[in-house]
């Protein structure tokens, strides 16, 4: 047999040195090289620190214990010992047993894949025979055995010491001092060891979770393979949009060049025969007198040369006077030419030249949505024009400089019933956009801006629209109802519960105004009234009425039906006098304000005296309650004609308004309060600060006032006493 296995695995050799690998040493760039070629290596590098990997070129770091503390790479050593024994096995001749001493039982027939080594007949029989061996797999010494042998030769699982006279003893520990493989007998006491297959299933579980944490990152590098080739795909498209862009612009400007060459033309040839049609009719002027001179002349000329003195007499001085007549007219004329020889052209070319070199610009970056800014100066207000200034950015530094991109805004309401308002949107060419938007509705909303569909810095973002309480003015609708309506309170359907103090009773309205039932009447049992005052619907269910005549608060259903009194006269816990209003607070907290004691008064749901406010110096003749977005206690002192402001516990914040026996007080979610002044027959509202913002008046004695909104819409409705109405304003 004489071909050459010895090439049957190419990459057994080592690079350097194109021999066969011993001992091949792995670097930590992968390369493997022989350990006597490494040994050259590091001292041609001049160094023993650092070498490069003759392969990549790397820079490896040198163990202190140079080549030999380098790792072995055993798996292409057990290669390296494949293709030998393909060699050996291959070579001409007969082959001798290796596991016989002297090989005198004849030659070999079989080779052990398991032991490695060539085996006669009897060898062969004894491994089949051997308990041990009998499971090792032979194959025979022809061509076609050898070709499947790289793939069902095994390598040696196990290794023995090399050390004198111990050389039958396995390689069963590591030495974790030395970094070497040790048997039993060379272990040393002061070093530590541990079992090899301990140490190898350390090693294994660590290039297990190298291994996953390498198909996760390849998985991530697919991704990038696959981002780069779109990107790279992209790159051409948009290289081929450029293109077009560029092509189409070029073309538009060429076509618009010669558009404007033809028009320059005709504007050439109209002036050139505007002017060669003046000078023609001036011409023909000329022409015309010339003809009338010269018959004149001619007519002159014979006349003298012909006739007689007597016919010279009869003609008189006719041929003088038109000649002179003539010669006037061509004095008046212009004898120069009417018209110029010059056609000015004006192209400006240079200017042209100029711009057009730096016409257009060709960048290699885009805005980025994520990096672009808005702001706005002003504040949204229903129906005032909001601004915001959007600024394209290509990143944080860097404004993109030019307009085109689809900037657009829109301002959602977040009730479902409110309508989505979009912007109006004004390209400045430079980056810079100006965005306008007319809110419709007040309350919270939501702003988007986009920017070729994405979402710039910011965006969405929460908005809150503020009422324009400066359009307060005129009512909207009036509701009659007799009786000296002074309280008011409206359930979430829009029925429209007013406490009338003539009438002893409530009477319930539709939001057309129209009467649909009355709850109670004049007395002091239960469900009766006495100069009922102001009333406050819980949860839709719930309808607590000031029984101010009778000294006490009432707990009804919104139906009509009674459910619970507490309150008798006094000044006492537990009583009243004159009890004006009550609301309920977000803890369930009944409050009640006290007229003639001079005090407010907190009660828990069941109408259980919990503690009072009250001092002559804060408020006189409380009229009427309410609670501000943070739970303050806000009251309408009457008889100190101002607003009084404590903490949900009582303490005493602060005081705004000069106002004129406050009747009436609500506020909305923004802090804003609406207060009916009695004796100044008008609404003053107020900022969250206490500053008055506007004034409604010609109201007739205005008491209790509250707020309602409806899909989007808010209106307050006002109980006027004296007028005997309601009236709704549309804010």
């Amino acid at each position: 047999m004489k071909e050459n296995f010895a090439s049957f695995s190419p990459h057994i050799t080592c690079q350097l040195c194109s021999k066969h690998y011993k001992e091949p040493r792995i670097l930590p760039c992968l390369h493997s090289f022989y350990d006597q070629c490494l040994h050259k290596e590091i001292e041609r590098s001049g160094t023993k620190q650092n070498m490069e990997c003759p392969t990549c070129q790397r820079s490896i770091t040198i163990p202190e214990g140079g080549v030999n503390a380098i790792p072995q790479n055993l798996h292409l050593g057990f290669e390296v010992e494949v293709a030998g024994c393909i060699s050996k096995i291959g070579s001409d001749g007969e082959k001798s047993c290796d596991a016989c001493i002297d090989g005198s039982t004849g030659p070999a027939v079989v080779f052990c894949c398991t032991c490695h080594h060539l085996l006669c007949k009897p060898c062969q029989d004894h491994h089949k025979r051997n308990k041990i061996l009998q499971h090792h797999q032979m194959v025979g010494l022809d061509k076609e055995s050898l070709k499947v042998l790289p793939s069902i030769m095994k390598p040696i699982t196990k290794r023995f010491c090399s050390q004198p006279d111990h050389e039958k003893e396995e390689l069963e520990y590591y030495c974790e001092t030395c970094q070497l493989l040790t048997c039993r007998d060379c272990l040393h006491k002061d070093h530590r060891t541990n079992e090899v297959c301990n140490i190898a299933k350390v090693h294994r579980d660590a290039m297990k979770e190298a291994l996953v944490c390498a198909q996760e990152v390849t998985s991530k590098l697919t991704e990038a393979f696959d981002a780069n080739d779109k990107m790279a795909e992209q790159v051409g498209t948009s290289r081929e949009n450029a293109t077009l862009i560029i092509t189409q612009a070029f073309e538009q400007l060429h076509q618009t060049i010669v558009e404007r060459k033809k028009a320059l033309f005709s504007h050439v040839e109209a002036i050139s025969l505007s002017k060669t049609t003046a000078l023609a009719l001036q011409k023909e002027q000329l022409m015309k007198m010339q003809d009338e001179i010269d018959r004149y002349t001619e007519m002159t000329s014979l006349i003298l040369q012909t006739h007689t003195d007597h016919e010279m007499v009869a003609l008189g001085d006719l041929l003088p006077t038109e000649l002179k007549a003539t010669l006037k007219k061509i004095e008046n004329m212009s004898l120069t030419p009417n018209q110029s020889s010059d056609i000015h052209v004006s192209l400006h070319t240079d200017t042209l030249i100029k711009d057009l070199f730096i016409f257009g610009d060709v960048m290699d970056s885009s805005p980025s949505p994520s990096q672009s800014t808005w702001s706005s100066e002003s504040v949204a207000k229903v129906n005032e024009v909001y601004g915001v200034k959007v600024e394209t950015m290509i990143s944080k530094e860097e404004r993109y400089p030019y307009g085109g991109l689809q900037v657009k805004a829109e301002l959602r309401p977040k009730s479902h019933d409110g309508a989505v308002v979009p912007g109006e949107v004004e390209d400045h060419g430079d980056g810079i956009y100006t965005i306008t938007l007319t809110p419709q509705t007040a309350g919270p909303h939501q702003l988007l801006i986009t920017m070729d569909g994405q979402h710039v810095q910011k965006s969405p973002c929460d908005l809150y629209v503020r009422r324009k309480y400066s359009t307060l003015c005129n009512p909207d609708q009036l509701i009659n109802c007799s009786g000296g309506p002074t309280g008011i309170a409206i359930h979430d359907s829009g029925d429209i519960y007013v406490s009338c103090v003539s009438d002893n009773c409530i009477h319930v309205f539709d939001q057309a105004g129209q009467q649909k039932r009355t709850i109670g009447s004049g007395g002091s049992g239960d469900g009766q009234f006495r100069g009922p005052r102001g009333l406050f619907i819980k949860g839709d269910v719930i309808l607590y009425v000031a029984d101010c005549g009778n000294n006490r608060i009432q707990k009804l259903t919104t139906g009509g039906q009674f459910l619970q009194k507490f309150g008798q006269f006094g000044s006492g816990q537990g009583q009243f006098n004159k009890p004006f209003s009550v609301i309920v607070d977000q803890r369930d907290k009944l409050i009640v304000a006290d007229h003639w004691n001079h005090r407010v008064v907190l009660l828990d749901e069941a109408g259980t005296w919990l503690r009072t406010i009250e001092d002559n110096d804060h408020f006189k003749n409380p009229y009427d309650l309410a609670l501000d977005p943070l739970g303050n206690i806000h009251v309408a002192a009457y008889g100190s004609n101002c607003i009084k402001v404590f903490t949900p516990e009582g303490n005493y914040v602060r005081s705004y308004g000069n106002v004129k026996c406050p009747a009436g007080i609500v506020i909305d979610e923004e802090g804003y309060s609406l207060v009916n002044e009695l004796c100044g027959n008008c609404i003053s509202i107020f900022d969250s600060q206490g500053n008055k913002v506007h004034t409604v008046g010609n109201l007739n004695a205005p008491r209790g006032v509250i707020l309602y909104s409806k899909t989007c819409s808010l209106y307050t409705y006002v109980a006027i006493s004296d007028g005997n109405t309601v009236l709704k304003f549309n804010l």
